[in-house]
């Protein structure tokens, strides 16, 4: 007789450290840490990295096979992977990892684990290995807050989708401009840009944070007033991001199986802003001329008020999300994209 808490599928997400990753570059540790060494870097770094990720992953695998049927998924697996519906999801590693497997979740709930506190802050990963032991018995009979997240969706007319945890890019595969026709609304432009950026309320302290911490150094020091623009002056709570997990953190640290709270303990967590519904574009270095216009480079985007692009790039125009360039639809001449907050929602234990 099993003694397993469930017969469901528990799946444990993880990724190749970087000694892994030199290692596939230069066939063996010796090669690898002669390339590093040459360069004047410290190859003990990644030794020690690999060994303790190599650590959470053997101690991760231990406490989730004394809970249910384990099963392991390398990263560059999980977007062709079919996850079950009652399937629970452990991702080990760092936010990307959690993004990037989060959108190609229905409903199942994610926990994010942080497998070195040390080396990692981790945004989404409210959880170290040690937690798995309650923190996924606590999954199965629902008693852990679920937070809800806002993804983006850019649907094409092609019959092509792609979703965003924290952002969408449409532009160039190349560092050339990327041509299209823009339209939100009654607002169309025709225009040549670097690319456009649309942001999640979770992705808002992200890439759009950069694009806008950028654009007030270029207006402060072009006009000799310096100015300060961050997403908490555009979605409300994004400064709150970073002390909502940490709250829910240390909720989990005080947690011994009897105090497991309730949604109402994470109500400032309304403040922050994982399930805003409106999604921030951005349009990257626009470029004026006879025929292309800057004046469409900012604004919300809702369900009912979508962003349309319609591609005018005979090659090399794509859309790829959360930063992973491998993964993308071609956006080429005649296809449109629709772009507004996607139809399902990320479910993030907390």
């Amino acid at each position: 007789m099993s003694s397993r808490m469930t017969e469901h599928k528990i799946i444990l997400v993880k990724r190749k450290t970087r000694l892994e990753e030199l290692i596939v570059r230069y066939n063996t540790v010796q090669q690898a840490r002669f390339f590093i060494e040459r360069l004047g870097a410290d190859f003990s770094d990644y030794v020690l990295e690999d060994e303790n990720y190599r650590r959470a992953v053997a101690t991760a695998t231990s406490e989730l096979t004394a809970l249910g049927r384990v099963q392991i998924v390398e990263r560059e697996h999980v977007p062709n992977f079919i996850f079950g519906e009652q399937d629970t999801v452990v991702v080990l590693g760092q936010d990307g990892l959690v993004a990037n497997t989060l959108k190609y979740l229905t409903e199942q709930p994610l926990i994010g684990v942080n497998p070195d506190p040390l080396r990692w802050d981790g945004v989404l990963l409210p959880f170290t290995v040690s937690d798995l032991r309650w923190v996924v018995p606590d999954v199965f009979v629902r008693r852990r807050p679920i937070k809800e997240v806002t993804l983006a969706k850019a649907q094409l007319n092609d019959g092509q989708s792609l979703y965003a945890v924290n952002d969408l890019f449409i532009g160039r595969k190349t560092h050339v401009s990327a041509r299209y026709e823009l339209r939100l609304e009654d607002q169309v432009e025709q225009q040549s840009s670097s690319g456009i950026i649309v942001s999640t309320g979770l992705g808002a302290t992200g890439w759009l944070t950069s694009v806008l911490a950028g654009a007030a150094g270029i207006v402060g020091s072009a006009t000799q007033c310096p100015i300060s623009l961050t997403p908490d002056h555009l979605v409300p709570g994004a400064a709150f991001r970073q002390e909502a997990v940490e709250e829910g953190r240390q909720r989990g640290r005080r947690s011994n199986g009897r105090d497991h709270g309730s949604d109402d303990d994470y109500s400032h967590d309304n403040r922050a802003t994982w399930s805003s519904p409106s999604l921030y574009f951005t349009v990257r270095e626009p470029f004026p001329s006879q025929t292309t216009a800057a004046d469409l480079v900012f604004g919300q985007v809702e369900a009912e008020k979508p962003l349309r692009i319609a591609s005018q790039m005979p090659e090399h125009g794509v859309i790829f999300s959360d930063g992973v360039e491998s993964d993308f639809l071609e956006f080429n001449a005649g296809i449109e994209a629709t772009i507004g907050p996607a139809e399902k929602k990320g479910h993030l234990v907390v």
